[in-house]
């Protein structure tokens, strides 16, 4: 039985696509690589990140480094955020149906508690950060921790790791086309399940069964 639908954050509950380019423009000067358009951002979407690093002449070991410092400036914008159209709906029909929902994101705890708090949501119960390729250790971890097997639980998120990181969970995922990643970076690691708009999600979890 369906028990809780996680959430990835960005590109899946929010639409931060815009003010994350502007981030990551921000440190193109100190990592030595070009600002990029909203155009060449759309077309990195078709690559997995090792591939974008590759195309952006930007080492693969740096990301980390790289990613702290764009949290912390990423922080100074959370109000841009706005929920993508229908995420509020769907949060408020699962809620409805019982399921409990929680967040578990590359982004920080107090990023996205702002974030949410900004557009109204009270209804996610649970918000864990993990680190941007570990978030399947801490999938893992909400499982032991709530008692959980794999198969009472859907991820829902929008990038290519999100679906590796369920895979090495063992946990189900759907995948939402609106969010960063397109569909050509599904190709090499099949999610579960399809999302073409957010009340996809209810279906999804009506057809699991709850």
């Amino acid at each position: 039985m369906l028990k809780y639908i996680i959430f990835d954050f960005d590109g899946t509950l929010v639409d931060s696509k815009d003010f994350s380019i502007q981030v990551i423009n921000q440190l193109a000067e100190k990592y030595q690589f070009q600002n990029l358009s909203r155009e060449q951002i759309e077309e990195l979407r078709k690559y997995s990140i090792a591939d974008r690093c590759r195309m952006m002449n930007f080492p693969l070991h740096k990301i980390p480094f790289a990613f702290i410092e764009f949290l912390l400036l990423y922080k100074e914008g959370t109000q841009q955020l706005r929920l993508f159209p229908g995420i509020k709906e769907l949060l408020a029909k699962l809620e409805e149906d019982n399921y409990k929902l929680a967040v578990i994101s590359s982004n920080t705890e107090e990023n996205i508690k702002q974030s949410l708090q900004n557009n109204q949501v009270d209804n996610i119960s649970e918000i864990l950060a993990a680190s941007i390729f570990g978030k399947d250790k801490i999938i893992k971890k909400f499982l032991k921790n709530h008692r959980l097997k794999a198969s009472e639980v859907l991820y829902v998120g929008d990038e290519l790791r999100d679906i590796l990181a369920c895979k090495q969970a063992g946990v189900k995922i759907a995948w939402v086309d609106w969010g960063f990643d397109s569909i050509e970076v599904t190709k090499v690691e099949q999610p579960d399940f399809f999302a073409h708009q957010p009340l996809d999600i209810y279906s999804i979890t009506q057809s699991i069964g709850g």
